[in-house]
């Protein structure tokens, strides 16, 4: 049975947390088995330590449906709390947010994705805390997606809030390691501490024992979490990517495309693990809202097998050979970012951006990565906790 680091927490407070002043970065997907919230949690064990909230993008209730859709500063309604947004006037924590802060925890899950914007959030926090002297302690979590790796390793330039730090797209790592690692490559002079999980050997979500409550809006089920690293493409061209459905993400396609055209010319081996079922679905709002849109729902059969982002480059690469143009660029902005193409600062290579457009198959693109991806296995290799 895996026990998060909210749970440890739980189990054997630190004297040190009983004296110092607190603040918690969370959301309502940061619980207990037995769904305690983060929050009252940790006023119980800390004798009342806890003075304010922070929360990051989709709001501290993860009400906010879409990107650059901002939340303001609020009040708990129940612990009558301070709440910080950290996705709205500002993306990063000021200065005077931190001021009466000892100890800065954060919880949140994370969903092994490069693009999910709430370890670029942790990270703002973690170089203002070295700048404030403020510790941060990192109560961990498993890795929805388990280990493993897809993806090229963004370049600085393509650098934004959804590239973070130099990465492939699926990184594999829980958020105490991903923060352990960038500190250290960043050289912060940050007081950091990861508060371990228990019982995780990097498998993923569905043997955990835990419950899922959706992280974000769009991320309603796991099935939803375990094809977002490939899916989440879909962002940055015309596609739809099932927002505007029960099963965002999973569902997807357009006006006009065919699911059996398309589907035939699939390279078979990128969509080993996964089943694509043909679909007519009805967006209620987003893209193509209110209209008809072929297309698929992405089933995973055989979750060791799959590889999210190699179905997902697949599918697209099919789809820009059958129905030529259908499948467009979106321009920008896209998360705080008004110059380069959306999916450039997603995927994190323009040159294969381009020859996904022209057709070029999965296999073929993945190739240029994977020196790029041994060398991240070296980087890390000496963060791994569990």
């Amino acid at each position: 049975m895996v026990r998060t680091g909210l749970e440890a927490l739980a189990d054997k407070t630190p004297d040190a947390l009983k004296k110092a002043r607190l603040g918690l970065l969370c959301n309502p997907a940061s619980l207990t088995r037995t769904f305690e919230p983060a929050p009252e949690l940790v006023q119980r064990v800390s004798d009342n330590a806890l003075t304010c909230l922070f929360s990051p993008q989709h709001g501290f209730f993860a009400e906010k449906q879409d990107n650059m859709v901002e939340s303001d500063h609020s009040v708990h309604p129940r612990l009558g709390l301070k709440v910080y947004s950290l996705y709205g006037e500002h993306r990063a924590p000021q200065s005077h947010m931190l001021e009466n802060l000892d100890i800065l925890l954060v919880d949140l899950w994370d969903v092994g994705c490069r693009v999910y914007t709430f370890f670029n959030t942790v990270l703002a926090c973690m170089k203002q805390a070295a700048r404030q002297g403020v510790a941060v302690w990192i109560l961990d979590r498993p890795n929805p997606l388990g280990r493993g790796e897809e993806g090229p390793i963004l370049p600085k330039d393509l650098a934004s809030f959804v590239g973070p730090h130099p990465m492939p797209l699926r990184h594999g790592l829980t958020m105490g390691e991903l923060g352990e690692l960038v500190a250290f490559e960043l050289k912060l002079d940050l007081d950091l501490k990861v508060i371990p999980l228990e019982g995780w050997q990097g498998e993923d979500f569905a043997t955990t024992g835990q419950p899922w409550v959706m992280p974000s809006p769009n991320l309603p089920s796991f099935s939803s979490a375990r094809v977002y690293p490939g899916q989440v493409l879909l962002e940055g061209v015309s596609l739809s990517e099932g927002r505007g459905t029960t099963r965002p993400f999973e569902l997807f396609g357009a006006p006009g495309l065919d699911p059996w055209a398309v589907s035939e010319a699939v390279e078979k081996e990128a969509l080993s693990g996964a089943f694509l079922r043909p679909v007519f679905f009805q967006p209620t709002f987003h893209k193509y809202q209110g209209e008809v849109c072929g297309g698929f729902q992405l089933q995973v059969t055989d979750p060791d097998r799959f590889k999210t982002l190699r179905a997902s480059l697949a599918v697209l690469s099919a789809i820009n050979r059958v129905h030529p143009g259908l499948c467009t660029l979106r321009q920008p902005p896209y998360e705080y970012e008004y110059e380069k193409r959306p999916l450039d600062l997603i995927l994190g290579d323009r040159r294969a951006v381009d020859l996904l457009q022209k057709g070029t198959p999965a296999l073929e693109l993945e190739q240029a990565w994977q020196s790029g991806l041994a060398d991240w296995l070296s980087r890390t290799e000496p963060f791994l906790m569990y």
